[in-house]
């Protein structure tokens, strides 16, 4: 996972995975897609994380995801 989207480090939600830059969770993320919401409900409520933060993310979950299956 590119470094520079996500951080992970003990002084910081105590090294769960966050967008850089931020105190958010990935699982946040990927917690309310499951349910059924937006990005743009997320950015909403989450306004410390960009729009190309979760579409960089999503996009390099894709491509690894491809990547496996090959």
């Amino acid at each position: 996972m590119n470094k520079s989207l996500i951080t992970c480090s003990p002084d910081v939600m105590g090294g769960t995975p966050v967008f850089a830059g931020t105190r958010v969770p990935v699982q946040t993320l990927l917690d309310s897609l499951e349910a059924g919401e937006t990005i743009d409900d997320f950015l909403e409520g989450f306004p410390t994380v960009s729009r190309r933060q979760v579409v960089a993310f999503l996009e390099e979950a894709k491509d690894r995801m491809v990547a496996s299956v090959l």
